[in-house]
Formats: C-alpha cells, structure tokens, sequence
C-alpha cells in the first residue's frame, strides 16, 4: 500500500512549497529512488523544471519534462499528467490527489500556510481511503 507523507511547512507562500519539493527530490535520488514531481498544469510543471536549474544552488539533479528527450532515463520527471512510469515516489503539488497516486510506492504531500485548506482536504482524502500516513511539521528546513 502507498505511503503518504504530509511535510508541513511553517511558511507561507507556494515558492516555498517549490523549493521544499526541489530538496525532497534531491534526498530521494540520492538514495536511489525515480522521482516524479506532478504539477497541476503545464505551466506549472515549466516553472518547477526552472527552478530545478538554480535550486539547490551548487547542485544539480538530472531531470526533464515528462515526455521529453530529456525525461528518458532521468531519475526525475516533471509532469502535470499521468506519468509514463509509476516507481518510487510521487511528489504532489498539485491542489488535489492526482488518479495515478496508488501507483506508486510513496507520495509526498507538502503544504504550506496558502494551501492549508486543499491540504486537509487531501489528508481526508487518503485517510478516509486507509492509507498509511505520516506527519512532519518542519520549521527552519532551509538551513
């Protein structure tokens, strides 16, 4: 059964959510896991692929929009549809809980202070379902 993270971050603003995401897919590369980051829209899923470039700074992390050359054979796929594969772990940052979830071994949630709402609602959602779930309230993750 898919295990769901909530990382809920002191902050407030989606930037935030973003960056969090960046160094969240960086741990779970680096211990060997794919990683498929979902956005809600492709616009979305562009910007995140940016910030992927500058985010963490002095690291890079190989990575691609789903579906490009660049997507083949990376550790991390950005999409804002349902992904060609469905290993490792899903990182959600779109407002609601994509179809696809159970696919995969693991599901990140991240909320912050402007998405505490569509948060709790995605929590209800894999509670009610019994999903395995677990909390992390994180303060000072950037430092």
């Amino acid at each position: 059964m898919t295990r769901v993270d909530f990382y809920i971050l002191k902050d407030v603003e989606i930037t935030a959510m973003q960056r969090f995401a960046c160094r969240l897919a960086c741990k779970a590369v680096d211990s060997g896991q794919q990683v498929v980051v979902h956005a809600a829209d492709e616009k979305s899923a562009r910007a995140f692929d940016a910030l992927l470039w500058e985010y963490p700074e002095q690291r890079f992390l190989p990575h691609g929009i789903e579906r490009s050359p660049e997507a083949e054979g990376a550790p991390l796929v950005v999409s804002w549809g349902e992904p060609r594969r469905y290993d490792g772990v899903l990182i959600n940052l779109a407002p609601a809980v994509p179809d696809f979830f159970g696919r995969f071994e693991r599901v990140a949630e991240i909320v912050v202070g402007s998405s505490r709402d569509a948060g709790r609602a995605r929590y209800q959602f894999y509670r009610d379902r019994g999903f395995p779930l677990y909390h992390h309230e994180l303060d000072d993750w950037e430092g």
